[in-house]
């Protein structure tokens, strides 16, 4: 019989994503404001540093040293086939932007997945010191109390979180897709972290967010974290490119805000 997601020790899972979370956070945290040495990636806007890389390391030796067999998908490279059946999404930093300007708006970012289901996802926002985390039909904590995603049914007053992908030609769309949403919504927030962002509308700090380009990484465990907060998801991949349209919203407006967005064509990767 196939085991099925809900078979694993899942806490277990999360309790791991936590440990190696939290110390990539304090490798992270200690290199705030220092200098770095920073590289581009796929274009001039997509920033890594030495620091990125050295908490993916970290993280992938924790992981591996506690779940040998486990595979390994890794923002910076990392890529390790398993054969448990269980592999790790990591963003060793998400929002590096942020990092490398001192601004607070990045994340550690943690995801197991059972199968290429996520089951157990955990966030760490260094600098504000947030902490959040969910297991597939358990709940989502923030700080280790429980969250829910806002209350919210009026698309008119949400909080609406966001992001500029690193592709110029993208963000040339966003501008024109920005222009047209703001009319309909209360205002925008821009924190530089994919998985933070998600990580807010989960706590009910945002009551939705969305972009265009992300990579698994970006929100393998926001998504998770969303969903058993109460809150609805969009994640919708492009196989020619690899990346996705995420939307995410509380449930009183999640219908009409996922209709708004692609009316105004905001979903095309």
């Amino acid at each position: 019989m196939t085991q099925s997601p809900r078979d694993l020790d899942v806490r277990a899972l999360l309790e791991l994503a936590q440990t190696t979370g939290d110390a990539a956070a304090d490798l992270i945290i200690d290199k705030v404001g220092a200098a770095k040495t920073i590289d581009t990636k796929a274009s001039n806007l997509d920033l890594v540093t030495e620091v990125d890389r050295a908490s993916e390391e970290l993280i992938v030796a924790q992981l591996l040293a506690a779940r040998p067999d486990d595979g390994i998908l890794g923002e910076e490279g990392a890529s390790v086939a398993g054969t448990s059946g269980v592999d790790w999404v990591i963003d060793p930093i998400d929002g590096t932007t942020s990092f490398v300007y001192g601004l607070p708006g990045f994340s550690v970012s943690i995801a197991a997945r059972w199968q290429g289901e996520t089951v157990a996802g955990y966030v760490h926002a260094p600098v504000i010191g947030a902490r959040y985390a969910a297991t597939l039909g358990g709940s989502t904590t923030r700080d280790g109390r429980p969250a829910t995603c806002s209350a919210i049914t009026d698309l008119s007053t949400a909080l609406v979180g966001t992001g500029f992908a690193p592709d110029h030609e993208r963000r040339r769309r966003q501008g024109e897709h920005f222009k047209a949403l703001i009319p309909n919504i209360r205002d925008i927030r821009r924190m530089g972290s994919a998985a933070l962002d998600l990580a807010a509308v989960a706590a009910g700090q945002l009551d939705a967010y969305f972009e265009v380009g992300l990579s698994e990484w970006d929100w393998a465990a926001g998504d998770l974290l969303v969903r058993e907060a109460g809150g609805q998801m969009i994640a919708e991949r492009d196989e020619a490119t690899g990346r996705a349209f995420i939307a995410a919203a509380a449930p009183g407006i999640a219908e009409e805000f996922f209709a708004l967005l692609r009316s105004l064509g905001a979903d095309k990767v």
